[in-house]
């Protein structure tokens, strides 16, 4: 049978088979409850923070970033490609590669094309490796200044985050034997292939000596140096990936053909 006196929200006396029940009482309000209710709220903001900045803020730079360097890329070709008469048969001898002088603090360089990151991965480089240049929503990629340009026969040496950021070298530990990587310039596009990786101590400098790891040698290779944090989310060390030079072409010449279609992509913008 409904008990209409609860629809009813009547209070109801207890018949003897409940008079018996013992009430519940509540807890006391305890300064420790309280700090306890405060802590697990504050870890929920953080936690919350976190995924922001990990996640959502670095989309966003990476997004940045990548749209930086198109527009750079760019408008080194659009310069580079004005005179139909500078435009060289193909294919050549470009002979040594052109290498240019290091550009003041901040200031782009060259952009950074992994395919091995992405198939539409590309970073600005710029000259040196402070927040200014590694937390750049313009750039991400920072060279460290007084190694080697891209080109010149010692250590072309460049840094970047793991995560946050942009997180321009997320994936360095994902390289593979004889991966590209392109370096382009005002001046042409810079073809390196993967060697190796290494895991060192932040620090060991001598990662990004002339010779990596002998400064007391003289270079006679072109090396390029990728080093970034590791493990993720930890400064604990760092990763080194190394790669040797290829071969260089002017920018006349268009782009290796491995980046043709993201490089026509941008053009098309």
């Amino acid at each position: 049978m409904t008990d209409d006196a609860e629809f009813r929200g009547e209070i109801r006396v207890p018949d003897a088979r409940h008079r018996g029940r013992r009430k519940r009482t509540r807890r006391p309000v305890t300064v420790v409850g309280v700090l306890g209710e405060l802590l697990i709220t504050a870890g929920a903001i953080v936690l919350l923070f976190l995924g922001w900045q990990l996640w959502w803020n670095d989309m966003m730079m990476s997004n940045s970033q990548s749209q930086a360097s198109t527009d750079i890329s760019r408008e080194w070709i659009e310069k580079a490609t004005k005179d139909p008469a500078a435009i060289p048969p193909v294919p050549a001898d470009y002979g040594d590669p052109i290498v240019a002088k290091a550009p003041a603090e901040t200031e782009a360089l060259g952009v950074l094309y992994v395919p091995r990151f992405g198939a539409d991965y590309h970073r600005t480089i710029a000259e040196g490796i402070k927040t200014n240049v590694l937390n750049s929503p313009r750039t991400g990629i920072g060279h460290y200044p007084g190694t080697q340009m891209p080109g010149e026969v010692g250590n072309f040496a460049i840094a970047a985050h793991r995560s946050a950021n942009g997180g321009g070298m997320h994936l360095i530990n994902e390289f593979q034997l004889g991966d590209a990587i392109y370096v382009q310039t005002a001046d042409g596009y810079y073809t390196y292939r993967f060697r190796d990786l290494q895991y060192v101590p932040p620090t060991a400098a001598t990662v990004i000596a002339s010779v990596p790891g002998r400064p007391e040698l003289a270079p006679v290779d072109r090396i390029i140096t990728l080093t970034s944090c590791n493990p993720l989310l930890s400064t604990a060390e760092r990763i080194i990936a190394y790669g040797v030079f290829e071969s260089w072409q002017p920018l006349t010449a268009g782009p290796p053909a491995e980046l043709a279609p993201l490089i026509d992509a941008q053009a098309q913008g």
